[in-house]
């Protein structure tokens, strides 16, 4: 493997005053309902200050066959390129507190020298605890509150939880690989999922952003800001509900969808009930991977669910005649 110092550049003018005990890190990629981890790297650069602490080479990494990069054409001619960018930002509170984020999409290529660089990085910045968040799709409905699947390198760094998937494969990321390897490191690394309903795992779902942003600041006491992504919510959830009043078929399946989770709540909750795999009606393992690969199927050509624009957009070109 070549040096995977090689694979990034550090800004020397970055101002680093002590360790930053935190990284999160959102990677878009094929795996991210509701473009969750997505929003939350957004919504953290858009209301944080920050600046470059290392800048990877994209070139390295990313497969642009696979997943191309937009090139807008205006009036005849090419005026500009989204470039892809995956890099280290340190942010800022405002209390003083700092945390790094690693963004960007997802590396196609040279996982193991792109983990292994991430690596270096954490024990150069002092990083004590690294977080990973993103979107899964799951059969539950909207009208119920955003739960989180929590997982981590060792037991003490989450809550205890019920076992609900047993063991199950999931197709490769590299969030999984990083946090696995960081385990292996002996350093501290835990990931939360929200759990964001099957059928708007494709449109973005800011109640899933705001429970990860929740669960980051909670899992570190960071304080984090949270009104934006509040009213955006609020905002989605009406929406929702008059598109769901509007249909008849999709109103009796959000209903279905609420008669289970609450039996499967219900269930779980039971003295000595030690699974959550309570009911029959509830997915198993099998289904749950069937559940990814559909979503993962659903993506568009270019594999990625964060690159295909805002709900509602078509991807037409503009009339401009």
């Amino acid at each position: 493997m070549r040096d995977p110092r090689d694979l990034y550049t550090v800004n020397e003018g970055a101002q680093r005053h002590s360790d930053v005990p935190v990284l999160v890190h959102a990677l878009r990629g094929s795996l991210d309902a509701g473009h969750a981890g997505e929003m939350v790297a957004r919504h953290l650069l858009s209301t944080m200050p920050s600046e470059r602490v290392a800048t990877f080479d994209a070139d390295e990494l990313v497969d642009y066959r696979s997943r191309r990069p937009a090139l807008t054409f205006e009036d005849w001619r090419f005026t500009d390129y989204d470039e892809p960018v995956v890099a280290l930002d340190l942010l800022r509170g405002p209390d003083g507190e700092q945390l790094l984020l690693l963004h960007g999409p997802e590396p196609d290529l040279q996982w193991d020298r792109f983990t292994t660089a991430v690596i270096e990085l954490i024990e150069q910045l002092g990083v004590e605890r690294t977080i990973g968040v993103h979107g899964i799709p799951m059969a539950v409905p909207h009208t119920r509150p955003i739960s989180v699947t929590a997982h981590a390198t060792r037991d003490e760094l989450i809550d205890p939880q019920r076992h609900l998937m047993g063991r199950l494969q999931v197709p490769g990321n590299v969030a999984g690989l990083l946090e696995l390897r960081l385990g292996k490191a002996g350093h501290d690394a835990l990931g939360f999922a929200a759990n964001v309903p099957h059928y708007l795992a494709q449109s973005e779902y800011p109640q899933a952003a705001l429970a990860l942003v929740r669960q980051i600041a909670g899992s570190t006491g960071l304080s984090l800001p949270l009104e934006e992504l509040e009213s955006a919510a609020a905002q989605t959830a009406g929406e929702i509900e008059s598109q769901v009043a509007q249909s008849a078929e999709v109103g009796a399946v959000v209903r279905a969808l609420e008669q289970q989770y609450d039996a499967f709540m219900e269930s779980a909750a039971q003295p000595g009930q030690t699974t959550l795999v309570a009911e029959p009606a509830l997915p198993s393992a099998d289904e749950i991977g069937a559940e990814l690969e559909q979503f993962l199927a659903g993506l568009g050509e270019d594999g990625e669910n964060g690159d295909s624009g805002a709900p509602g957009e078509t991807g037409e070109p503009e009339n401009r005649s």
